[in-house]
Protein backbone atom coordinates (compact mmCIF):
# COMPACT_ATOMS: atom_id res chain seq x y z
CA UNK A 1 0.00 0.00 0.00
CA UNK A 2 1.31 3.65 -0.96
CA UNK A 3 1.87 6.01 2.29
CA UNK A 4 1.99 9.99 1.80
CA UNK A 5 4.72 11.81 3.32
CA UNK A 6 3.14 15.17 2.29
CA UNK A 7 0.72 16.52 -0.16
CA UNK A 8 3.33 17.41 -2.65
CA UNK A 9 4.61 13.95 -2.42
CA UNK A 10 0.98 12.56 -3.26
CA UNK A 11 0.09 14.39 -5.67
CA UNK A 12 3.23 13.80 -7.81
CA UNK A 13 2.90 10.19 -6.73
CA UNK A 14 -0.62 10.04 -8.07
CA UNK A 15 -0.54 12.65 -11.70
CA UNK A 16 2.03 10.00 -12.70
CA UNK A 17 0.50 6.94 -11.69
CA UNK A 18 -3.18 7.78 -13.25
CA UNK A 19 -1.40 10.05 -16.12
CA UNK A 20 -4.08 8.89 -18.73
CA UNK A 21 -7.03 8.96 -16.09
CA UNK A 22 -10.02 11.23 -16.02
CA UNK A 23 -9.42 13.97 -12.78
CA UNK A 24 -12.17 16.96 -12.72
CA UNK A 25 -15.37 16.84 -14.97
CA UNK A 26 -17.22 19.97 -15.69
CA UNK A 27 -20.47 21.01 -17.89
CA UNK A 28 -19.62 23.30 -20.18
CA UNK A 29 -21.82 23.60 -23.28
CA UNK A 30 -24.41 21.56 -21.55
CA UNK A 31 -21.88 18.33 -21.24
CA UNK A 32 -19.75 17.44 -18.69
CA UNK A 33 -15.82 17.77 -20.10
CA UNK A 34 -13.37 15.67 -18.43
CA UNK A 35 -10.02 16.97 -18.08
CA UNK A 36 -6.76 14.17 -16.63
CA UNK A 37 -4.60 13.48 -14.62
CA UNK A 38 -1.79 14.39 -16.65
CA UNK A 39 -3.17 18.08 -17.79
CA UNK A 40 -3.87 19.50 -14.25
CA UNK A 41 -0.43 17.91 -13.21
CA UNK A 42 1.14 20.24 -16.19
CA UNK A 43 -1.07 23.04 -14.99
CA UNK A 44 0.06 22.84 -11.79
CA UNK A 45 3.95 23.09 -13.05
CA UNK A 46 3.08 26.37 -15.09
CA UNK A 47 1.73 27.59 -11.87
CA UNK A 48 4.07 27.17 -9.51
CA UNK A 49 6.36 28.83 -11.90
CA UNK A 50 4.09 32.13 -12.18
CA UNK A 51 3.48 31.61 -8.63
CA UNK A 52 6.84 31.80 -8.19
CA UNK A 53 7.64 34.86 -10.15
CA UNK A 54 5.53 37.10 -7.80
CA UNK A 55 7.87 36.16 -4.96
CA UNK A 56 5.55 33.24 -3.19
CA UNK A 57 8.03 30.50 -1.61
CA UNK A 58 8.26 28.90 1.94
CA UNK A 59 6.16 30.10 4.56
CA UNK A 60 3.80 32.74 2.31
CA UNK A 61 0.37 32.38 2.52
CA UNK A 62 -2.11 31.67 -0.48
CA UNK A 63 -5.70 32.53 -0.08
CA UNK A 64 -8.84 31.55 -2.57
CA UNK A 65 -12.29 32.85 -2.61
CA UNK A 66 -14.03 29.68 -4.98
CA UNK A 67 -16.44 27.26 -4.90
CA UNK A 68 -15.28 23.84 -6.00
CA UNK A 69 -13.46 23.98 -9.70
CA UNK A 70 -10.42 22.73 -11.23
CA UNK A 71 -8.39 26.01 -11.03
CA UNK A 72 -8.93 25.60 -6.80
CA UNK A 73 -7.00 22.38 -6.90
CA UNK A 74 -4.49 23.47 -9.50
CA UNK A 75 -3.86 26.61 -7.05
CA UNK A 76 -3.83 23.98 -3.96
CA UNK A 77 -1.06 21.37 -5.42
CA UNK A 78 0.70 24.42 -6.54
CA UNK A 79 1.11 26.27 -3.32
CA UNK A 80 1.96 23.08 -1.87
CA UNK A 81 4.17 22.86 -4.70
CA UNK A 82 6.72 25.61 -2.85
CA UNK A 83 6.21 25.41 0.76
CA UNK A 84 3.46 27.73 0.49
CA UNK A 85 -0.06 27.65 2.73
CA UNK A 86 -3.06 27.44 1.34
CA UNK A 87 -5.87 29.72 3.08
CA UNK A 88 -9.77 28.50 1.11
CA UNK A 89 -12.52 30.78 1.89
CA UNK A 90 -16.06 31.01 0.67
CA UNK A 91 -17.74 32.88 -1.98
CA UNK A 92 -20.51 32.73 0.38
CA UNK A 93 -19.04 34.82 2.76
CA UNK A 94 -19.22 38.37 3.30
CA UNK A 95 -16.22 40.56 2.49
CA UNK A 96 -15.92 41.84 6.11
CA UNK A 97 -14.86 38.01 6.91
CA UNK A 98 -12.80 37.45 3.68
CA UNK A 99 -10.94 40.95 5.07
CA UNK A 100 -10.23 39.33 8.88
CA UNK A 101 -9.11 36.29 7.40
CA UNK A 102 -6.69 37.77 4.84
CA UNK A 103 -5.53 39.89 7.53
CA UNK A 104 -5.50 37.29 10.12
CA UNK A 105 -3.42 34.67 8.36
CA UNK A 106 -1.34 37.52 7.03
CA UNK A 107 -1.84 36.26 3.19
CA UNK A 108 0.51 37.64 0.32
CA UNK A 109 -1.98 36.68 -2.79
CA UNK A 110 -5.29 35.85 -3.22
CA UNK A 111 -7.08 33.83 -5.74
CA UNK A 112 -10.95 35.02 -6.72
CA UNK A 113 -13.52 33.27 -8.55
CA UNK A 114 -14.60 35.85 -10.96
CA UNK A 115 -14.60 39.72 -11.85
CA UNK A 116 -17.15 40.32 -8.87
CA UNK A 117 -15.33 38.79 -5.98
CA UNK A 118 -11.71 40.41 -7.56
CA UNK A 119 -13.37 43.85 -7.70
CA UNK A 120 -14.46 43.67 -3.51
CA UNK A 121 -10.69 42.39 -3.39
CA UNK A 122 -8.67 45.24 -4.89
CA UNK A 123 -9.68 47.62 -2.35
CA UNK A 124 -7.91 44.95 0.19
CA UNK A 125 -4.64 45.21 -1.45
CA UNK A 126 -1.79 47.10 0.80
CA UNK A 127 -1.32 49.34 -2.12
CA UNK A 128 -5.16 50.70 -1.91
CA UNK A 129 -4.21 51.12 1.64
CA UNK A 130 -5.86 47.95 2.79
CA UNK A 131 -4.20 44.44 4.26
CA UNK A 132 -0.62 45.07 4.91
CA UNK A 133 0.53 41.88 3.17
CA UNK A 134 -1.67 41.60 0.42
CA UNK A 135 0.36 42.29 -2.59
CA UNK A 136 -1.89 40.18 -5.35
CA UNK A 137 -5.15 39.40 -6.30
CA UNK A 138 -5.54 37.13 -9.28
CA UNK A 139 -8.40 36.50 -11.00
CA UNK A 140 -9.67 32.77 -12.45
CA UNK A 141 -11.86 34.42 -14.55
CA UNK A 142 -10.40 36.18 -17.96
CA UNK A 143 -6.98 36.32 -19.50
CA UNK A 144 -4.04 38.87 -19.36
CA UNK A 145 -2.32 40.37 -16.48
CA UNK A 146 -3.70 39.37 -13.36
CA UNK A 147 -5.74 36.69 -14.45
CA UNK A 148 -4.82 32.79 -13.41
CA UNK A 149 -4.36 32.10 -17.42
CA UNK A 150 -1.83 35.08 -17.90
CA UNK A 151 0.25 33.36 -14.79
CA UNK A 152 0.30 30.12 -16.00
CA UNK A 153 1.74 31.34 -19.36
CA UNK A 154 4.54 33.43 -17.33
CA UNK A 155 5.41 30.27 -15.38
CA UNK A 156 5.36 27.73 -19.03
CA UNK A 157 8.57 30.70 -19.71
CA UNK A 158 9.60 30.64 -16.21
CA UNK A 159 9.41 27.03 -14.68
CA UNK A 160 9.80 26.69 -10.66
CA UNK A 161 10.35 23.28 -9.93
CA UNK A 162 8.89 21.53 -6.95
CA UNK A 163 10.52 21.23 -3.09
CA UNK A 164 8.90 18.80 -1.01
CA UNK A 165 7.95 19.87 2.62
CA UNK A 166 8.73 18.39 5.77
CA UNK A 167 5.75 16.81 6.44
CA UNK A 168 5.74 18.78 10.11
CA UNK A 169 5.01 21.65 7.86
CA UNK A 170 1.64 23.90 7.87
CA UNK A 171 0.07 23.02 4.77
CA UNK A 172 -3.09 25.10 5.11
CA UNK A 173 -5.74 27.17 7.22
CA UNK A 174 -9.36 26.26 7.22
CA UNK A 175 -11.06 28.68 8.80
CA UNK A 176 -13.72 27.18 11.79
CA UNK A 177 -16.75 29.05 10.61
CA UNK A 178 -17.64 29.50 14.20
CA UNK A 179 -21.64 29.91 15.06
CA UNK A 180 -20.17 32.55 17.22
CA UNK A 181 -17.24 35.52 17.45
CA UNK A 182 -14.84 35.60 14.69
CA UNK A 183 -13.63 32.55 13.03
CA UNK A 184 -10.67 30.41 13.84
CA UNK A 185 -7.87 29.70 12.18
CA UNK A 186 -6.75 26.00 12.34
CA UNK A 187 -3.30 24.95 11.45
CA UNK A 188 -3.11 21.75 9.47
CA UNK A 189 0.59 20.09 8.64
CA UNK A 190 0.75 17.88 5.55
CA UNK A 191 1.16 15.13 8.21
CA UNK A 192 -2.02 15.77 9.60
CA UNK A 193 -3.80 15.31 6.24
CA UNK A 194 -1.92 12.52 4.39
CA UNK A 195 -2.38 10.72 7.88
CA UNK A 196 -6.42 10.75 7.19
CA UNK A 197 -5.49 9.73 3.37
CA UNK A 198 -3.35 6.77 4.55
CA UNK A 199 -6.03 5.35 7.28
CA UNK A 200 -8.19 5.76 4.66
CA UNK A 201 -6.52 3.23 2.25
CA UNK A 202 -6.25 1.37 5.10
CA UNK A 203 -9.85 0.14 5.51
CA UNK A 204 -11.89 1.76 2.19
CA UNK A 205 -11.29 -0.49 -0.81
CA UNK A 206 -11.76 2.67 -3.58
CA UNK A 207 -9.94 2.55 -6.57
CA UNK A 208 -9.30 4.50 -9.96
CA UNK A 209 -12.22 3.86 -11.77
CA UNK A 210 -14.51 5.92 -9.00
CA UNK A 211 -16.27 8.49 -9.59
CA UNK A 212 -17.82 11.29 -7.39
CA UNK A 213 -20.40 14.07 -8.09
CA UNK A 214 -18.61 16.87 -6.03
CA UNK A 215 -20.58 19.33 -4.40
CA UNK A 216 -19.05 19.80 -0.81
CA UNK A 217 -17.01 22.58 -0.58
CA UNK A 218 -13.32 21.83 -0.77
CA UNK A 219 -12.83 25.01 1.32
CA UNK A 220 -14.30 22.68 4.21
CA UNK A 221 -12.42 20.36 5.85
CA UNK A 222 -14.58 17.30 4.70
CA UNK A 223 -14.98 17.89 1.03
CA UNK A 224 -10.98 18.49 1.10
CA UNK A 225 -9.49 15.60 2.40
CA UNK A 226 -11.98 12.84 1.82
CA UNK A 227 -12.75 13.95 -1.46
CA UNK A 228 -10.30 16.23 -2.75
CA UNK A 229 -6.84 14.29 -1.54
CA UNK A 230 -8.39 11.34 -0.81
CA UNK A 231 -10.20 10.81 -4.64
CA UNK A 232 -6.88 11.76 -6.00
CA UNK A 233 -4.58 9.55 -4.10
CA UNK A 234 -6.68 6.82 -5.21
CA UNK A 235 -6.52 7.77 -9.24
CA UNK A 236 -10.64 8.48 -8.83
CA UNK A 237 -12.27 10.78 -10.73
CA UNK A 238 -14.88 13.97 -9.70
CA UNK A 239 -17.48 15.61 -11.94
CA UNK A 240 -18.07 18.88 -10.55
CA UNK A 241 -22.06 19.84 -9.23
CA UNK A 242 -23.09 22.89 -11.03
CA UNK A 243 -24.58 24.24 -7.84
CA UNK A 244 -26.63 22.39 -4.93
CA UNK A 245 -29.51 23.05 -6.59
CA UNK A 246 -29.22 20.60 -9.64
CA UNK A 247 -27.22 17.84 -7.63
CA UNK A 248 -30.03 15.05 -8.72
CA UNK A 249 -30.17 16.63 -12.53
CA UNK A 250 -26.03 16.33 -11.96
CA UNK A 251 -25.82 12.64 -10.68
CA UNK A 252 -27.59 11.49 -13.31
CA UNK A 253 -25.72 12.86 -15.85
CA UNK A 254 -21.98 11.90 -13.78
CA UNK A 255 -23.21 8.99 -13.04
CA UNK A 256 -21.15 8.70 -9.66
CA UNK A 257 -20.17 5.34 -7.71
CA UNK A 258 -19.25 7.20 -4.62
CA UNK A 259 -21.29 9.98 -2.88
CA UNK A 260 -19.62 12.34 -0.44
CA UNK A 261 -22.38 14.77 1.63
CA UNK A 262 -23.37 16.18 4.38
CA UNK A 263 -26.72 14.86 6.33
CA UNK A 264 -29.10 17.93 5.00
CA UNK A 265 -28.29 16.42 1.41
CA UNK A 266 -29.40 12.81 2.41
CA UNK A 267 -32.38 14.14 4.24
CA UNK A 268 -33.51 15.60 0.83
CA UNK A 269 -32.79 12.58 -0.91
CA UNK A 270 -34.88 11.07 1.84
CA UNK A 271 -37.50 13.34 1.72
CA UNK A 272 -37.78 13.54 -2.12
CA UNK A 273 -38.16 10.02 -2.62
CA UNK A 274 -40.66 9.61 -0.11
CA UNK A 275 -43.37 12.31 -1.46
CA UNK A 276 -42.44 10.69 -4.97
CA UNK A 277 -44.18 7.51 -3.51
CA UNK A 278 -46.42 8.97 -1.41
CA UNK A 279 -47.62 11.10 -4.54
CA UNK A 280 -47.74 7.69 -6.83
CA UNK A 281 -49.48 6.25 -4.73
CA UNK A 282 -51.20 2.68 -5.31
CA UNK A 283 -49.04 -0.37 -6.30
CA UNK A 284 -45.96 1.57 -6.76
CA UNK A 285 -46.31 2.78 -3.16
CA UNK A 286 -46.95 -0.86 -1.57
CA UNK A 287 -44.27 -2.25 -3.68
CA UNK A 288 -41.84 0.52 -2.50
CA UNK A 289 -42.86 -0.29 0.99
CA UNK A 290 -42.32 -3.99 1.07
CA UNK A 291 -38.89 -3.31 -0.63
CA UNK A 292 -38.50 -1.35 1.89
CA UNK A 293 -39.49 -4.33 4.54
CA UNK A 294 -37.57 -7.14 2.54
CA UNK A 295 -34.27 -5.47 2.23
CA UNK A 296 -34.89 -4.59 6.41
CA UNK A 297 -35.16 -8.48 6.80
CA UNK A 298 -32.50 -9.28 4.91
CA UNK A 299 -29.66 -7.24 6.73
CA UNK A 300 -31.78 -8.37 10.30
CA UNK A 301 -31.08 -12.57 9.41
CA UNK A 302 -27.48 -11.27 7.77
CA UNK A 303 -26.54 -9.62 10.90
CA UNK A 304 -27.46 -12.55 13.03
CA UNK A 305 -25.39 -14.79 10.51
CA UNK A 306 -28.84 -16.36 8.75
CA UNK A 307 -30.33 -16.27 5.50
CA UNK A 308 -33.92 -16.98 4.44
CA UNK A 309 -34.32 -18.54 0.69
CA UNK A 310 -37.49 -16.24 0.23
CA UNK A 311 -36.55 -13.39 1.87
CA UNK A 312 -33.30 -13.67 -1.20
CA UNK A 313 -35.49 -13.85 -3.54
CA UNK A 314 -37.95 -11.61 -2.82
CA UNK A 315 -35.21 -8.80 -2.30
CA UNK A 316 -33.55 -9.61 -5.49
CA UNK A 317 -36.81 -9.35 -7.43
CA UNK A 318 -37.90 -6.29 -5.17
CA UNK A 319 -34.52 -4.98 -5.72
CA UNK A 320 -34.90 -4.85 -9.72
CA UNK A 321 -38.26 -4.03 -10.00
CA UNK A 322 -38.15 -1.09 -7.64
CA UNK A 323 -34.85 -0.13 -6.17
CA UNK A 324 -32.89 0.12 -9.01
CA UNK A 325 -35.45 2.40 -10.42
CA UNK A 326 -35.22 4.72 -7.18
CA UNK A 327 -31.12 4.17 -7.85
CA UNK A 328 -31.16 5.25 -11.95
CA UNK A 329 -32.47 8.84 -10.35
CA UNK A 330 -28.70 8.95 -8.97
CA UNK A 331 -27.03 7.89 -12.17
CA UNK A 332 -27.50 4.04 -11.65
CA UNK A 333 -23.76 3.30 -10.58
CA UNK A 334 -24.14 4.64 -6.70
CA UNK A 335 -22.44 2.19 -4.16
CA UNK A 336 -21.18 3.88 -1.45
CA UNK A 337 -22.46 6.94 0.05
CA UNK A 338 -20.05 8.56 3.20
CA UNK A 339 -21.75 11.19 5.39
CA UNK A 340 -20.19 13.28 7.59
CA UNK A 341 -20.27 16.88 8.94
CA UNK A 342 -23.02 16.58 11.56
CA UNK A 343 -25.31 13.47 13.19
CA UNK A 344 -26.98 11.45 10.35
CA UNK A 345 -30.36 10.08 11.35
CA UNK A 346 -30.91 6.53 11.39
CA UNK A 347 -34.12 6.28 9.83
CA UNK A 348 -32.63 8.32 6.67
CA UNK A 349 -29.16 6.13 6.71
CA UNK A 350 -31.36 2.53 7.01
CA UNK A 351 -33.24 4.04 4.22
CA UNK A 352 -30.88 4.83 1.75
CA UNK A 353 -28.75 1.72 3.01
CA UNK A 354 -32.17 -0.17 1.86
CA UNK A 355 -32.01 1.69 -1.79
CA UNK A 356 -29.41 -0.68 -2.04
CA UNK A 357 -26.53 2.24 -1.43
CA UNK A 358 -24.28 1.27 1.29
CA UNK A 359 -24.05 4.35 3.74
CA UNK A 360 -20.88 4.80 5.85
CA UNK A 361 -21.09 7.45 8.28
CA UNK A 362 -18.11 8.36 9.85
CA UNK A 363 -17.16 11.91 12.57
CA UNK A 364 -14.34 13.98 12.71
CA UNK A 365 -13.79 17.91 12.91
CA UNK A 366 -11.80 21.07 11.15
CA UNK A 367 -9.00 20.44 14.09
CA UNK A 368 -8.66 16.58 13.26
CA UNK A 369 -8.31 17.02 9.46
CA UNK A 370 -11.09 15.81 10.18
CA UNK A 371 -11.56 12.17 10.12
CA UNK A 372 -11.46 10.54 13.68
CA UNK A 373 -13.87 7.69 13.50
CA UNK A 374 -15.89 5.41 10.47
CA UNK A 375 -17.62 2.93 9.71
CA UNK A 376 -15.99 1.18 6.90
CA UNK A 377 -16.10 -2.09 5.43
CA UNK A 378 -14.10 -4.17 8.55
CA UNK A 379 -17.11 -3.00 10.61
CA UNK A 380 -20.29 -1.01 10.26
CA UNK A 381 -23.73 0.17 12.49
CA UNK A 382 -25.94 2.38 11.25
CA UNK A 383 -26.98 5.17 14.07
CA UNK A 384 -23.11 5.04 15.05
CA UNK A 385 -20.27 7.11 13.58
CA UNK A 386 -18.08 3.90 13.56
CA UNK A 387 -14.94 3.19 15.47
CA UNK A 388 -11.62 5.13 15.07
CA UNK A 389 -9.77 4.96 11.96
CA UNK A 390 -6.42 3.20 12.07
CA UNK A 391 -3.61 5.45 14.50
CA UNK A 392 -6.58 7.16 15.92
CA UNK A 393 -7.39 6.81 19.80
CA UNK A 394 -11.01 8.16 21.32
CA UNK A 395 -11.70 8.62 24.82
CA UNK A 396 -15.19 9.30 26.45
CA UNK A 397 -14.33 11.57 29.56
CA UNK A 398 -17.38 12.08 32.25
CA UNK A 399 -18.02 16.02 32.02
CA UNK A 400 -20.66 17.27 34.73
CA UNK A 401 -23.89 17.94 31.79
CA UNK A 402 -23.65 14.28 30.31
CA UNK A 403 -25.48 11.37 31.63
CA UNK A 404 -23.93 8.66 32.73
CA UNK A 405 -22.01 6.46 30.28
CA UNK A 406 -21.84 9.60 28.36
CA UNK A 407 -18.96 12.07 28.33
CA UNK A 408 -17.02 14.72 25.78
CA UNK A 409 -15.12 12.62 22.89
CA UNK A 410 -11.46 13.32 23.20
CA UNK A 411 -9.31 12.51 20.08
CA UNK A 412 -5.77 11.55 20.49
CA UNK A 413 -3.77 10.95 17.18
CA UNK A 414 -1.44 12.16 13.92
CA UNK A 415 -4.45 14.12 12.60
CA UNK A 416 -4.99 16.53 15.61
CA UNK A 417 -4.27 19.94 14.23
CA UNK A 418 -0.92 22.12 15.54
CA UNK A 419 -3.07 24.67 16.79
CA UNK A 420 -5.08 27.93 16.31
CA UNK A 421 -3.08 30.57 14.02
CA UNK A 422 -2.42 33.65 16.70
CA UNK A 423 -4.55 32.31 19.16
CA UNK A 424 -2.50 30.33 21.93
CA UNK A 425 -4.75 30.74 25.04
CA UNK A 426 -7.48 28.76 22.57
CA UNK A 427 -5.25 26.06 21.43
CA UNK A 428 -4.74 25.36 25.35
CA UNK A 429 -8.26 24.84 25.87
CA UNK A 430 -8.43 22.53 23.10
CA UNK A 431 -4.95 20.88 23.26
CA UNK A 432 -4.49 18.95 26.55
CA UNK A 433 -1.93 18.69 28.09
CA UNK A 434 -1.30 14.64 27.17
CA UNK A 435 -1.82 15.71 22.88
CA UNK A 436 -5.90 15.01 23.53
CA UNK A 437 -7.94 17.20 21.42
CA UNK A 438 -11.92 17.99 22.94
CA UNK A 439 -14.23 18.09 20.89
CA UNK A 440 -16.94 19.63 22.40
CA UNK A 441 -19.31 16.72 21.47
CA UNK A 442 -21.00 14.21 23.38
CA UNK A 443 -20.89 10.44 23.02
CA UNK A 444 -20.87 7.11 24.19
CA UNK A 445 -18.97 3.92 23.28
CA UNK A 446 -20.32 0.47 23.18
CA UNK A 447 -18.86 -2.59 23.86
CA UNK A 448 -17.84 -3.12 19.89
CA UNK A 449 -15.83 0.16 20.32
CA UNK A 450 -18.31 1.76 18.17
CA UNK A 451 -18.40 5.43 19.30
CA UNK A 452 -22.03 7.52 19.37
CA UNK A 453 -22.90 10.98 19.40
CA UNK A 454 -25.70 12.27 21.96
CA UNK A 455 -25.15 16.42 21.58
CA UNK A 456 -23.00 19.46 21.89
CA UNK A 457 -21.64 19.73 25.37
CA UNK A 458 -22.00 23.78 24.99
CA UNK A 459 -25.37 23.08 23.71
CA UNK A 460 -26.66 20.94 26.54
CA UNK A 461 -29.28 23.08 28.86
CA UNK A 462 -31.19 23.06 32.10
CA UNK A 463 -34.57 23.55 31.87
CA UNK A 464 -35.88 25.25 34.82
CA UNK A 465 -36.93 21.90 36.47
CA UNK A 466 -33.06 21.00 36.17
CA UNK A 467 -33.39 18.43 33.35
CA UNK A 468 -30.77 18.18 30.99
CA UNK A 469 -31.45 18.81 27.05
CA UNK A 470 -29.28 18.36 24.18
CA UNK A 471 -31.08 19.31 21.07
CA UNK A 472 -29.37 18.56 18.03
CA UNK A 473 -30.37 14.83 18.15
CA UNK A 474 -34.45 16.07 18.57
CA UNK A 475 -33.93 18.63 15.94
CA UNK A 476 -32.18 16.15 13.33
CA UNK A 477 -35.26 13.75 13.77
CA UNK A 478 -37.64 16.37 13.45
CA UNK A 479 -36.22 17.84 10.45
CA UNK A 480 -37.61 14.14 9.21
CA UNK A 481 -40.88 15.31 8.85
CA UNK A 482 -42.10 16.32 5.38
CA UNK A 483 -43.49 19.75 6.58
CA UNK A 484 -40.23 20.59 8.38
CA UNK A 485 -37.15 22.32 6.36
CA UNK A 486 -35.43 23.90 9.55
CA UNK A 487 -35.67 24.04 13.00
CA UNK A 488 -33.94 25.36 15.99
CA UNK A 489 -34.95 24.13 19.69
CA UNK A 490 -34.26 25.74 22.75
CA UNK A 491 -35.48 26.19 26.43
CA UNK A 492 -32.83 27.56 28.63
CA UNK A 493 -33.61 27.69 32.31
CA UNK A 494 -37.14 27.97 31.35
CA UNK A 495 -40.16 26.15 32.07
CA UNK A 496 -39.98 24.17 28.83
CA UNK A 497 -39.03 23.81 25.56
CA UNK A 498 -40.28 25.90 22.69
CA UNK A 499 -39.12 25.91 18.82
CA UNK A 500 -38.33 28.40 15.73
CA UNK A 501 -39.68 26.26 13.08
CA UNK A 502 -38.97 26.69 9.23
CA UNK A 503 -41.65 25.23 7.08
CA UNK A 504 -41.16 23.50 3.97
CA UNK A 505 -43.38 25.65 1.88
CA UNK A 506 -43.79 23.54 -1.09
CA UNK A 507 -45.03 20.75 1.00
CA UNK A 508 -47.19 23.06 3.23
CA UNK A 509 -49.15 24.83 0.04
CA UNK A 510 -50.06 21.55 -1.25
CA UNK A 511 -51.16 20.23 1.88
CA UNK A 512 -53.40 23.88 2.64
CA UNK A 513 -54.49 23.68 -0.78
CA UNK A 514 -55.83 19.85 -0.31
CA UNK A 515 -57.52 21.37 2.59
CA UNK A 516 -59.15 23.92 1.28
CA UNK A 517 -57.44 26.38 3.56
CA UNK A 518 -57.21 29.97 1.93
CA UNK A 519 -54.07 31.74 2.33
CA UNK A 520 -53.03 35.18 0.98
CA UNK A 521 -48.99 35.17 2.38
CA UNK A 522 -47.07 32.60 3.96
CA UNK A 523 -47.53 34.65 6.97
CA UNK A 524 -51.49 34.56 6.79
CA UNK A 525 -50.48 30.22 6.12
CA UNK A 526 -48.67 29.82 9.29
CA UNK A 527 -50.93 31.95 11.11
CA UNK A 528 -54.01 29.67 10.61
CA UNK A 529 -54.77 27.34 13.44
CA UNK A 530 -55.30 24.09 11.55
CA UNK A 531 -51.29 24.79 10.08
CA UNK A 532 -50.51 25.22 14.17
CA UNK A 533 -52.45 22.13 14.94
CA UNK A 534 -50.80 20.29 11.77
CA UNK A 535 -47.17 21.13 13.41
CA UNK A 536 -48.05 20.02 16.33
CA UNK A 537 -48.77 16.68 15.68
CA UNK A 538 -45.10 16.72 13.33
CA UNK A 539 -43.30 17.16 15.98
CA UNK A 540 -45.57 14.99 18.79
CA UNK A 541 -45.27 12.07 15.40
CA UNK A 542 -41.22 12.55 14.40
CA UNK A 543 -40.44 13.11 18.34
CA UNK A 544 -42.37 9.99 19.39
CA UNK A 545 -39.07 8.64 20.84
CA UNK A 546 -37.64 11.38 22.70
CA UNK A 547 -38.89 12.37 26.64
CA UNK A 548 -42.05 14.27 27.06
CA UNK A 549 -39.99 17.54 28.50
CA UNK A 550 -37.72 17.20 25.60
CA UNK A 551 -40.35 17.91 22.61
CA UNK A 552 -41.21 21.84 22.37
CA UNK A 553 -44.86 22.97 23.44
CA UNK A 554 -44.82 26.03 21.58
CA UNK A 555 -42.71 27.50 18.31
CA UNK A 556 -42.43 30.14 16.12
CA UNK A 557 -43.50 29.31 12.49
CA UNK A 558 -41.03 31.62 10.07
CA UNK A 559 -41.00 32.36 7.21
CA UNK A 560 -37.60 32.79 5.71
CA UNK A 561 -34.77 29.87 5.95
CA UNK A 562 -32.04 30.14 7.79
CA UNK A 563 -28.86 30.57 5.58
CA UNK A 564 -26.04 31.81 4.70
CA UNK A 565 -26.79 34.89 3.52
CA UNK A 566 -29.52 36.04 6.38
CA UNK A 567 -26.37 34.66 8.71
CA UNK A 568 -28.28 32.37 10.22
CA UNK A 569 -26.62 29.78 8.85
CA UNK A 570 -22.17 28.79 8.97
CA UNK A 571 -21.22 28.37 5.72
CA UNK A 572 -20.61 24.13 6.61
CA UNK A 573 -24.72 24.70 7.34
CA UNK A 574 -24.63 24.52 11.04
CA UNK A 575 -27.48 26.68 13.08
CA UNK A 576 -25.92 29.99 14.48
CA UNK A 577 -28.30 29.58 17.28
CA UNK A 578 -27.54 33.10 19.05
CA UNK A 579 -28.27 34.76 15.68
CA UNK A 580 -32.20 32.81 15.53
CA UNK A 581 -32.22 33.83 19.30
CA UNK A 582 -31.56 37.39 18.15
CA UNK A 583 -33.97 37.04 15.61
CA UNK A 584 -37.12 35.62 17.33
CA UNK A 585 -36.65 36.53 20.79
CA UNK A 586 -39.89 38.90 21.01
CA UNK A 587 -41.77 35.85 19.57
CA UNK A 588 -40.27 33.05 21.50
CA UNK A 589 -40.80 35.44 24.91
CA UNK A 590 -44.03 35.74 23.51
CA UNK A 591 -44.25 31.89 23.68
CA UNK A 592 -43.96 31.52 27.63
CA UNK A 593 -46.20 34.43 28.32
CA UNK A 594 -49.61 31.93 28.82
Amino acid sequence: METYENLVDMFEKSTKKFADRPLFGVKKAGVYQWTTYREIAKKVDDLRGGLATLGVGPGDRVAVIADNRPEWAIAAYAVYGLGAQYVPMYEAQLPKEWEYILKDSGTKLVFGANDKIVEKLKPMLASAGGVATLEHVINFAGTGAGSFEGLLATGRDRPKASLQPKSSDVCGFIYTSGTTGNPKGVLLTHANITSNINAVHQIFPMAQDDVSLSFLPWAHSFGQTCELHCLLSYGASMGLAESVSTIIDNLAEVRPTLLFSVPRIFNRIYDGVNKRMNEAGGLKLKLFNKMLEVAKTKKNLEAMGKSSFLTNLQFKVLDKVVASKVRARFGGRLKYAFSGGAALSKEVGEFIDNLGITVYEGYGLTETSPVATANSPLGRKIGSIGRPIPGVRVEIVPVDVAPEGQGEIIIYGPNVMLGYHNLPEDTAASIMSDGGFRTGDMGRKDQDGFIYITGRVKEQYKLENGKYVAPAPLEEKLRLSPFIANIMVDGTNRPYNVAVIVPDFESLEKYAKDSGLAFATRDELVARPEVVKLFLGEVQKYGAEFKGFERPERFVLATEDFTTDNNMLTPSLKVKRRNVMAKYGEQIAHLYKG
